[in-house]
């Protein structure tokens, strides 16, 4: 296993100069760009709508990595889609008919992905397992940028690997929360291959080379 994705999130970007924000990112080697879309209601913390994902499509052509972080997320899916993202990713603990509504994302064309919560058991998505393209395991509680890592969710991490290829899944195993060049080389280890960072990046004196280096602590696990 040796792809290392890095997803930038807008989240921490300067959103007055998003445009060169985002051309910096991908000048810096980004391979997704990350974008958090949250409700004020699921999590306490209100974002962005699809009319960013649409201004962020406008100015790259990287994939982009969209979280819905909101209560009834199947409600926005066409929206998105149109916005030009290329990956949907819904949090299991407000999606009682999940497998529904990953099938549904793929059938709009995009890379259908289930989050979890700190607190949310891995067990969940065994009934979906074939159903995913991306596991997104939160090392924060979600909701706000700059949060520190939760060490305990490094062992699920390690188990979310297991699940995934116990169960022959090319599904991509992505983290997001207080990630750092400390923290990336053990999730790196515990089996992840896509790393969200927003405040590590975005608030690094040379931002660009930042994410040059998170790779390179990623890679040093190998």
């Amino acid at each position: 296993m040796n792809v290392v994705r890095i997803a930038p999130s807008i989240l921490s970007a300067d959103f007055g100069i998003l445009r060169e924000e985002v051309a910096m990112c991908e000048a810096g080697g980004a391979d997704w760009m990350h974008i958090d879309v949250m409700d004020g209601r699921f999590v306490p913390n209100l974002t962005f709508g699809a009319k960013v994902v649409e201004a962020v499509r406008r100015c790259t052509s990287l994939p982009l990595d969209v979280h819905l972080m909101v209560e009834q997320p199947e409600q926005y899916f066409d929206d998105f889609v149109k916005a030009g993202a290329n990956g949907l990713t819904i949090h299991a603990e407000v999606s009682p008919h999940l497998q529904r509504q990953l099938a549904r994302i793929r059938e709009l064309g995009c890379r259908a992905g289930v989050a979890l919560n700190p607190s949310t058991p891995l067990a969940v998505v065994e009934e979906v397992v074939d159903d995913i393209d991306l596991l997104l395991i939160m090392t924060v509680n979600p909701g706000f940028g700059g949060q520190r890592f939760i060490p305990a969710s490094l062992d699920k991490i390690r188990r979310a690997r297991l699940l995934l290829d116990t169960a022959r899944s090319a599904a991509t195993l992505e983290v997001d929360g207080g990630v750092s060049r400390e923290t990336i080389r053990e999730c790196r280890r515990a089996g992840a291959d896509t790393f969200v960072a927003g405040n590590a990046i975005f608030s690094a004196a040379d931002p660009r080379a930042e994410i040059g280096a998170l790779r390179i602590a990623a890679l040093e696990t190998v």
